[in-house]
């Protein structure tokens, strides 16, 4: 069979076993490509910051955030721009070659020595992709391990952007990329360096929840709304709180209302946010979407990180990117680390727009983060401790096109009424807008936020066990029905695997980059299964 590239990073990979001829999510081969000797050049960068600290040398931010950002750019539906990338390897390179100038570098592998110039990109590209490890075992867990780097580089990549830094995280993700390129290491050691991983996923998640809430504050109960006003809106889509508040300010008093989409729907609940008269609710759905609802919207869209769908030439004039995220034909706003972007572009355009269409009406809740959780820990043990609340079901993750993701919404309905969901991530969009009701007053949803806001989900698991006293977090009555997509549900994954929690069920299929060898070893060591029918899981989990 005739294979143009070879990528199977997300749920949604061909076949679920890898996009050979071009990508499902719309990257070209080319474009693959380059991102596999980005990744590869960025390890090997990684190999030599290692070693300057090996020799008790430091290596400056800007390193760091170049290292963050080559990642970030790689993960699915991030960058579809292939001039972009090649300027992201071509600064790699230099940047590595001045650092090697420092460093003992003559045992280091290839990638840290290789400097290529840009005719030679194509070709090189060609031999390090992912099949370039040819034991199936040992590149799934590098794989596994990239991808949980990718994620861990997405977090703290938020959390740099408000100025929060943390140079343990950044040696590590360094460390643990070199590491990928060492030929030494066995199966097993690679699977520990998976779980350390996890673990600093844990602080990474931790790191940004510091930057969001010392910024914003801690996230409220609220109420949101889901219409539209009468005036011209922009539609903020992504995860970078910070690229919403300076679209606030700039759009104060010009006639201009500002929407929220998909994962940025948590900034609503931000006390922070509250003050701006003209932030008026969440418009449409998850990700996948965007076709529909951003044809219907009318006005500007700003893309702050993935997940960008390929757009229409309909709408492609009104979707702008910022910071990892771009597209070709698609403006671009820049804007470094503590500086102010300009939105005038398309605050302009946007004055000149019809109000969007409407698509629903109505409100949903959220604001369940670990601080608001904890608020409420007497009125939630009491009705667990009267019977009222029986379990709690995790049910964070992502969203997704595959007509199986319905699973999720059907096992939300067929839940027992005693049972209430813990989410965070896109994947609520599957059961948010039902009328699921609530326990004594408390939501049978309650919805931490986006998906690094995981973190608040294990705080509470954690507060929990602290609570009713028990000795391992997995006696809590509590399920994990996790749904993924890409590489950040990979770190949220590896991250409460390093908690020792057990038994999480991921769907709607296993990670195709996980051999057969590996996935044995997650279900015998961590109880990692996949879903069933809602009717068989509901007699797994409840006998009922």
């Amino acid at each position: 069979m005739e294979q143009n590239m070879f990528c199977y990073q997300c749920q949604e990979t061909a076949g679920c076993s890898g996009c050979t001829k071009s990508g499902v999510c719309g990257k070209r081969p080319e474009t693959a490509a380059l991102q596999d000797l980005l990744i590869w050049t960025t390890k090997g960068l990684s190999a030599v910051t290692t070693q300057l600290r090996r020799e008790g040398k430091t290596v400056d931010a800007s390193v760091n955030h170049l290292i963050t950002e080559n990642l970030f750019t790689t993960i699915t539906n991030v960058n579809f721009d292939d001039d972009t990338i090649r300027a992201r390897i071509e600064a790699t390179l230099e940047t590595k070659a001045l650092l090697a100038q420092l460093a003992d570098c003559s045992a280091l592998p290839e990638a840290a020595l290789w400097n290529g110039t840009t005719d030679e990109f194509a070709a090189k590209a060609v031999t390090v992709g992912v099949l370039s490890t040819e034991n199936e075992d040992i590149r799934s867990l590098r794989e596994l391990i990239t991808y949980g780097l990718k994620g861990l580089a997405a977090y703290t990549s938020h959390a740099n952007v408000l100025l929060k830094e943390n140079e343990e995280i950044d040696a590590f993700l360094q460390r643990a990329l070199a590491a990928t390129l060492d030929d030494s290491l066995s199966a097993e050691e690679l699977t520990a360096l998976a779980l350390e991983t996890g673990s600093y996923g844990v602080q990474g998640m931790a790191l940004l929840d510091e930057a969001n809430t010392s910024a914003y504050g801690n996230p409220e109960i609220t109420t949101v709304d889901l219409s539209v006003g009468t005036r011209p809106g922009i539609l903020v889509s992504g995860h970078d709180l910070r690229d919403l508040e300076m679209l606030l300010e700039q759009t104060v008093n010009t006639g201009i209302d500002v929407y929220t989409h998909s994962e940025m729907l948590p900034a609503h609940y931000y006390p922070a946010f509250k003050k701006y008269e003209h932030f008026k609710g969440n418009y449409g759905n998850a990700w996948w979407k965007q076709k529909e609802e951003f044809e219907a919207f009318n006005g500007p869209i700003l893309m702050t990180t993935n997940c960008i769908v390929p757009p229409k030439d309909s709408y492609k004039n009104r979707i702008y990117t910022t910071g990892a995220v771009r597209y070709p034909g698609c403006p671009h706003i820049d804007g470094v680390i503590g500086e102010t972007k300009d939105f005038s572009l398309l605050i302009e355009q946007a004055k000149h727009c019809a109000p969007p269409t409407e698509l629903e009406q109505g409100t949903i809740v959220g604001g369940f983060a670990h601080a608001q959780v904890l608020a409420l820990a007497d009125q939630i043990v009491d009705a667990v401790k009267s019977g009222a609340i029986k379990k709690f079901v995790v049910m964070a993750g992502c969203d997704g096109r595959a007509k199986s993701r319905s699973y999720y919404s059907d096992f939300a309905q067929a839940l027992p009424k005693d049972t209430v969901i813990l989410t965070a991530g896109c994947a609520k969009y599957k059961y948010n807008k039902l009328n699921l009701g609530d326990i004594n007053g408390i939501p049978r949803v309650l919805d931490a936020g986006q998906c690094n806001d995981s973190y608040s989900l294990a705080v509470i698991a954690l507060k929990l066990k602290e609570v009713f006293g028990l000795d391992d977090i997995n006696d809590l009555p509590i399920i994990y029905n996790i749904s993924w997509y890409e590489q950040k549900a990979v770190i949220v994954l590896l991250a409460l695997l390093s908690l020792g929690v057990k038994n999480i069920h991921l769907g709607p299929t296993l990670p195709a980059f996980l051999s057969p060898n590996v996935a044995a070893l997650l279900v015998e060591n961590f109880g990692i299964a996949g879903i069933d029918t809602v009717e068989n899981d509901m007699e797994l989990f409840f006998g009922k």
